[in-house]
């Protein structure tokens, strides 16, 4: 049985994994793209100003915004998505490895984007403080942060316990649960003589978590969206939390 050592964090073994990528090749990027739009829209960032996807993966939505006329920087802990990722690097477009829990360049970037439940990965609050608080040091005064997570609530009520999903010849069996505050997905499945096993877990942070950890932090809360259409957030009905910050 071939699992993450338990000294491991799970995002450092998972993503670096070449199964993490086969089994969401599917994930729409169309919708990606529009929501995107709508951020950017809003947002309404200048050509000159500095934009850091922060938990970029592979990269592809940094691409995206760079082809927008953007200057962006990707920044994430998977090794091997950074070397995936920057061979689309150009004079506007950076990839590098980072821990977002630290600070990576003090007041550089105009617009930090945190995108499709990029965060609530660590072990302890103080872990995701300290990220949050890493990110607004790497704002300019005057910047703004997007977060943008899922609606805990309507995820944990709508939760598949079990799920089998095969993908190029490979039979993915997902378990989904609740444990210890986390919303855990376990992945098993057998390839090339061997058995896999990972996990995913993600905090199952709710709106009150995230306004107790921003009045921790140098960053003041704007506006709340509900959906990738940027419609105003319900609790009860709203498919994201998608939260802008301003420094």
């Amino acid at each position: 049985m071939e699992a993450q050592p338990d000294t491991a964090e799970w995002f450092s073994t998972w993503f670096d994994s070449p199964y993490y990528h086969i089994l969401y090749q599917h994930r729409d990027m169309q919708e990606a793209q529009h929501f995107m739009d709508r951020l950017l829209a809003y947002l309404h960032p200048k050509p000159h100003e500095k934009l850091l996807d922060l938990a970029c993966g592979k990269g592809r939505y940094s691409l995206y915004l760079n082809q927008k006329g953007f200057d962006v920087t990707g920044i994430d802990l998977s090794e091997k998505s950074i070397q995936f990722a920057k061979q689309h690097e150009n004079e506007r477009l950076h990839f590098v490895r980072h821990d977002m829990r630290e600070v990576f360049r003090p007041e550089g970037f105009d617009f930090i984007l945190n995108l499709f439940t990029s965060f609530g990965y660590f072990d302890t609050d103080t872990e995701n403080v300290v990220a949050l608080c890493a990110a607004a040091e790497n704002l300019k005064h005057g910047g703004k942060l997007v977060i943008d997570f899922m609606n805990t609530d309507k995820v944990i009520d709508r939760l598949v316990a079990t799920e089998e999903k095969e993908v190029q010849g490979i039979n993915f069996k997902i378990t989904r649960g609740v444990e210890n505050g986390f919303i855990v997905k376990s992945i098993r499945f057998h390839d090339q003589g061997k058995e896999h096993n990972y996990v995913e877990r993600v905090r199952a942070l709710r709106q009150e978590d995230f306004l107790e950890y921003f009045s921790m932090t140098q960053l003041r809360l704007v506006e709340t969206f509900g959906s990738y259409e940027l419609t105003p957030y319900n609790q009860a009905t709203s498919d994201r939390m998608i939260f802008v910050l301003k420094k």
